[in-house]
């Protein structure tokens, strides 16, 4: 945790800004809860235990600088919340989601699948990609065989 901590540091370095106390718990609560995809009031919810003094539009600016000096990914998974997850310093392009949606469950694909396609649009379009995001959205596993133990079908 703490290299991830020292990289959140220079980064914010490297941009003008100081690792103050409140990052900081961000951070940790972002990280202690990497699977999470939690929105900017489940963050703070953690964080009242630790930091009762932290108010939610702190945890709000926080979160919003983390994304823009790209610590963290601001997700929408269609159900009208702003997620924040973690992106990995050792990949060039952030993970991808697999989303159910019966239960919202999400789950991350680290295999980028995307790379060829990225050299494709920059040799036939002259476009250099940043970075990509995919997100299949569907049934999960667990819900067809819900659906299908409760005789009904699911799309």
């Amino acid at each position: 945790m703490q290299e991830r901590i020292e990289e959140v540091k220079r980064k914010l370095a490297e941009t003008g800004h100081k690792l103050t106390m409140q990052r900081e718990a961000t951070m940790r609560v972002l990280i202690e809860h990497e699977e999470a995809h939690m929105t900017a009031e489940d963050v703070y919810m953690h964080l009242k235990q630790t930091c009762p003094d932290i108010g939610l539009a702190t945890v709000y600016r926080t979160l919003e600088l983390l994304s823009e000096i790209q610590i963290v990914e601001k997700v929408n998974f269609g159900d009208g919340a702003a997620r924040f997850d973690l992106r990995s310093s050792d990949r060039a392009h952030h993970h991808h989601h697999m989303i159910c949606r019966e239960c919202g469950q999400v789950e991350e694909i680290h295999e980028d699948w995307l790379l060829a396609m990225e050299s494709r649009v920059e040799r036939e379009y002259g476009f250099t990609v940043i970075d990509h995001r995919l997100d299949f959205q569907g049934i999960c596993a667990s819900c067809r065989s819900a659906a299908a133990k409760a005789g009904r079908a699911v799309s």
